[in-house]
């Protein structure tokens, strides 16, 4: 008698659980906050802006609700200092001086003057060297700057590398260009794209030109301590830089896009050029959660899944629309990580290690918001063991595979790749390693303090269907107003992304040992000893 007694109140403890929502619901659940961060109401989520702090108050809403606790310094908040750069363009001028004779040079339209990384000179007069693709890597038998007189003077480079060099090795140099540049003399430094390599259309980069740059208003933070000049020219343009060196710059292209060899050059010209800027002091937060762990020691530790909030705001109208909503850049990627977080609440999930969820600010500005959290984490530094990065994951296509970069640099590859094996999800390389992918999204600030990272991409191969459509992705929607709700949307493959990376980082997050470098890894130089 006394179990059927019991058996309604065992049944209605269990009807108190709710089942664990299907695959359409969390892709339903995932796109709504997608709807949300890239709504117009938000305003493109430009870092300091309303709109952003908007967006940073909907992320903190959603981890109460799903009952994360707060970990940053303020809350779930971290408030971030920045400087904010704008280059007048208008009143901006350049030309390429030689022998008395000054050829102008059309600002912005032949030359983007970068807002971003530290102030700007007001006046440049130097001369010009090309020293191929400017990267710094002795310890693969490859230095651009070897032997080159950079005192005083701008150095010019070109986008791409040695074939025979890892992408995340001359990824790495190119991040390191401009500060090993600045403490070898030089002032300056223009960055030309080889013609295979271009990515977006330049005409989307100059309507861009009025957008601003940020560094950190703390000088102590930043790479560069000196105002440094700093420039793209344009593709169609780059020739003028070349005329007096004896080559010629469809040469230097072609070279470059085969990935082979570069001579260094005396350009033969100087750059002249007045540089206009005005700044403003803007403070934007990192948003900050914590799921603690369930191992009375390990919990101290702490797994990052980090994905940026931040994107371009309200610019200079492309097609009569000027609101950059940047719902896959990177509104899917903070979905993909509430969704994580979700995922893991309604399994009733508690791993050994504690879960840090980072959702950081101004990554379009410089990796600025991941780098600040890096150098000055609201956890202890040491405790942090592995970051998992979304960004621009590209659900634009069917999931057969997943691209992980960074994968073959730490014990995270080898883990990643047994989750994959388990779910049919194989790892794929980078088919793009010169786009500098690894550098270029908020894994890289962790990477920088020794901590092996990854980040993850719908995987495709070069010559496939799938390459044409990432191609075209970028090509008409990368950094556009058309980044927006209304685009074709793979949102069940989505949610399996998601699935992958939260069962990798459970195995992170339970495992007895913490990730390390590969033995033969470049990035093992700044693992914590």
């Amino acid at each position: 008698m006394r179990l059927f007694l019991a058996l309604p109140l065992l049944l209605s403890a269990c009807a108190t659980i709710p089942p664990p929502p299907t695959q359409e619901q969390r892709a339903e659940r995932w796109w709504g906050d997608v709807a949300a961060l890239a709504d117009e109401n938000m305003e493109g989520r430009l870092t300091g802006t309303p709109g952003y702090q908007r967006a940073a108050d909907h992320v903190v809403s959603r981890l109460q609700a799903i009952g994360l606790e707060p970990a940053g310094t303020d809350g779930f908040f971290q408030p971030v200092a920045f400087e904010e750069q704008f280059v007048d363009h208008a009143a901006s001028s350049a030309a390429l001086v030689a022998g008395g004779a000054a050829l102008p040079v059309s600002v912005p339209e032949d030359l983007i003057i970068g807002r971003g990384d530290g102030p700007r000179p007001a006046r440049v007069d130097a001369p010009l060297v090309f020293i191929g693709y400017g990267l710094h890597i002795p310890e693969a038998g490859h230095d651009d700057l070897a032997g080159v007189d950079l005192e005083g003077k701008v150095a010019v480079v070109i986008s791409g590398g040695p074939a025979e060099i890892s992408g995340a090795l001359k990824a790495h140099a190119r991040r390191e260009r401009t500060r090993l540049l600045a403490e070898r003399g030089a002032i300056g430094l223009i960055s030309l794209t080889a013609p295979k390599a271009v990515e977006t259309p330049w005409a989307r980069s100059v309507a861009q030109a009025d957008q601003s740059g940020m560094y950190f208003a703390d000088p102590a933070l930043r790479d560069v301590k000196t105002p440094f000049f700093n420039a793209s020219f344009a593709t169609d343009s780059s020739e003028k830089l070349f005329a007096r060196s004896g080559r010629s710059f469809a040469e230097i292209g072609a070279l470059a896009d085969a990935s082979k060899p570069l001579p260094r050059l005396d350009l033969r010209q100087a750059l002249r050029a007045q540089i206009v800027t005005r700044h403003n002091r803007v403070t934007a937060p990192n948003v900050v959660a914590r799921l603690p762990g369930s191992d009375p020691t390990l919990k101290a530790e702490h797994v990052v899944f980090s994905a940026h909030l931040d994107h371009l705001g309200v610019s200079t109208p492309i097609n009569g629309d000027g609101l950059y909503n940047g719902a896959l850049d990177n509104a899917a990627g903070v979905a993909a990580l509430l969704d994580i977080a979700k995922s893991y609440r309604e399994r009733r999930i508690r791993p050994r290690r504690s879960l840090l969820f980072v959702f950081v600010t101004a990554e379009e500005k410089g990796l600025l918001g991941s780098r600040y959290f890096s150098l000055r984490p609201s956890v202890a530094p040491e405790s942090i063991v592995a970051d998992l990065n979304f960004d621009m994951a590209l659900p634009i296509f069917p999931l057969k595979s997943v691209i992980a970069l960074g994968g073959e640099e730490s014990s995270l590859g080898t883990v990643a790749a047994e989750v994959g094996q388990a779910m049919g999800l194989p790892l794929v390389p980078d088919p793009w390693p010169d786009r500098n992918s690894f550098v270029r999204s908020d894994q890289y600030s962790f990477i920088r303090e020794g901590v092996p990272s990854l980040a993850f991409k719908f995987g495709f191969a070069r010559g496939t269907p799938e390459a044409e459509i990432e191609r075209s992705w970028r090509s008409t929607r990368y950094h556009a107003p058309t980044d927006d709700l209304w685009q074709p949307v793979e949102k069940i493959d989505a949610v399996r992304l998601n699935d992958f990376v939260a069962e990798l980082g459970l195995r992170v997050a339970n495992a007895p040992d913490r990730p390390r470098w590969g033995p033969q890894s470049f990035f093992r130089r700044f693992e914590r000893q």
